[in-house]
């Protein structure tokens, strides 16, 4: 995955301009503070109700502004939307389909940056349009976090106003949580079970103090190392914990990396999957609905990328 992007950043508000060789198109973004749209009634929640699974299956796009090398999601969101809600009626396999926006709100960076931290965030108001778009369509919304080398949880925590709503959750890309004197897209990036259970923790408190539904968090896997002692994670009130094993390539090397990746896991982690359309389709014919499906333990978030 290192090799797929080193990252441009088209619309984050702290950074001068993209990271990659090659700028992506750049929008202007005022990096003003909205007030987020008024949050929906339970009853318009996302296919309403107050609890994720067994009921729904998860179906996402992700994506950045501007930037149509890190997903779908990057312009023209209505239609893009509308694409997603008919791909997760692929996926209902006798449940409800839940489709899902997954937006990089930090992305990592090949370069410094202001502070020297290597990532870029995006202002409120995109995230803003973002959600707009996303509680038109009813779909839930997650905030995705490459942290370059800030420390994840500060970077959780300011989008608290956010992640406050009760139809926003949470992704977290270690592969780029990069330490001291590294540089992501050179080396992985990587995390442990006791940081990420240090955020399931505080989402819970988030939920509990703030009478939300459930929150979905999203933590991305690309290979065994980059998640240690994963067995720290536990069961946290409100929060409900998915690994997507993002896992690039053809077929063959996909079911490898699930298979590793699956064995084991904390009881507090379901299993999440990840498909992308330019890297994965290189060498084999993109992955059906069906065959992600008859996947062992079932994917109950399946993320296009």
């Amino acid at each position: 995955m290192v090799a797929v992007v080193l990252l441009s950043l088209a619309a984050c508000s702290d950074v001068p301009g993209p990271a990659s060789p090659a700028p992506a198109p750049t929008r202007t973004i005022s990096p003003s503070s909205p007030t987020p749209p008024p949050p929906p009634a339970d009853g318009d929640l996302p296919r309403g109700g107050r609890t994720i699974f067994p009921k729904y299956q998860l179906v996402g796009y992700v994506g950045l502004p501007g930037s149509p090398a890190l997903g779908p999601l990057d312009k023209n969101l209505d239609a893009k939307a509308a694409k997603l809600e008919k791909l997760s009626r692929a996926y209902a396999a006798g449940r409800t389909p839940q489709p899902v926006m997954e937006l990089i709100a930090v992305v990592a960076r090949g370069s410094r940056g202001k502070d020297g931290l290597y990532r870029g965030r995006l202002p409120d108001a995109a995230i803003e349009e973002y959600l707009t778009v996303a509680r038109k369509h009813r779909m839930l919304l997650l905030l995705d976090i490459q942290p370059g080398r800030a420390k994840i949880l500060p970077e959780v925590k300011r989008l608290e106003r956010w992640l406050k709503e009760p139809d926003v959750g949470l992704a977290f890309d270690p592969e780029w949580a990069v330490g001291p004197g590294q540089v992501p897209g050179r080396v992985f990036g990587h995390t442990t079970g006791v940081e990420l259970d240090s955020i399931a923790s505080y989402l819970s408190g988030l939920v509990q103090a703030n009478d939300l539904p459930e929150k979905a968090f999203v933590f991305h896997q690309l290979s065994p190392r980059i998640v240690s002692n994963e067995q720290a994670l536990k069961k946290h009130p409100g929060v409900v914990t998915i690994k997507s094993v993002d896992g690039i390539g053809a077929r063959v090397d996909k079911l490898k990396t699930w298979a590793k990746l699956t064995t084991n896991p904390p009881a507090a982690v379901h299993a999440g999957f990840k498909l992308f359309y330019t890297e994965d389709a290189r060498q084999g014919p993109l992955m059906t609905p069906a065959q992600v499906l008859a996947l062992k333990p079932r994917p109950e978030f399946v993320v296009y990328e």
